[in-house]
């Protein structure tokens, strides 16, 4: 692209808010809600796991504590819409037993340290990978802390920025390193992402009505009609 890095990230963030607008993600009633999706979506999209959130609630308050009561035949059959129901509800109830016996129930307490603290501690969770780490640091815990997905590869390989070869830690780098620290732009700019690749960046890419052709190399080369 011919900029800073720093510039270019920041002149696709403009460009993107521009066309789509502020989308206020991640769409919850409460930060352990926002866990509950974060652990949900894994493997599946977000259509499924509004329908198995929604028959949870349905059932009881989200809180931990009815999480951990619930018997797990029951909580997977709730969840059943979101897809691996079995493998996704032992991780609720592992996560929420954890949240229990660490930190009282306080997932406020929890997200509170050190970010790289915290991190390591969600990590070590069983189920929680770097994506769904950072979606819960993000957006439950407000922190600033990027999230990576499969959006972002496709998204910023177009463009250039990526060569396709990077681990998730070293994409989440790039974005750390040269963009403000800032939890609102990390959140807005992750909801951009996702919806310009749900709506132009897609595997067929609809590229002729895209906002970002002038800073897209895949098109500007010929790659895509």
């Amino acid at each position: 692209m011919g900029k800073p890095l720093a510039e270019c990230l920041n002149d696709i963030f403009n460009r993107l808010l521009e066309h789509f607008g502020a989308l206020h993600w991640w769409p919850a009633d409460s930060p352990f809600e926002v866990v509950v999706g974060a652990i949900l979506t894994q493997n599946t999209n977000w259509r499924n796991v509004e329908r198995a959130i929604a028959a949870l609630k349905a059932e009881v308050p989200l809180t931990v504590d009815n999480l951990l009561r619930i018997e797990r035949l029951r909580l997977e059959a709730l969840i059943r819409p979101a897809g691996f129901f079995r493998q996704k509800a032992e991780r609720l109830q592992l996560f929420s037993a954890h949240l229990m016996n660490h930190h009282a129930g306080d997932l406020s307490a929890m997200l509170a340290g050190p970010l790289f603290e915290v991190r390591d501690e969600l990590l070590l969770c069983k189920g929680v990978g770097p994506e769904t780490a950072d979606s819960i640091l993000l957006y439950a815990g407000g922190r600033s802390s990027f999230v990576v997905d499969a959006y972002t590869r496709r998204l910023f390989g177009r463009l250039g920025l990526l060569r396709g070869q990077e681990s998730y830690d070293q994409i989440r780098q790039l974005f750390m390193t040269h963009l403000p620290h800032n939890s609102d732009l990390f959140n807005e700019y992750h909801a951009l992402i996702v919806e310009q690749c749900k709506q132009y960046c897609r595997t067929k890419p609809l590229c002729s009505d895209c906002s970002l052709q002038g800073f897209c190399v895949a098109y500007l080369n010929g790659d895509f009609s």
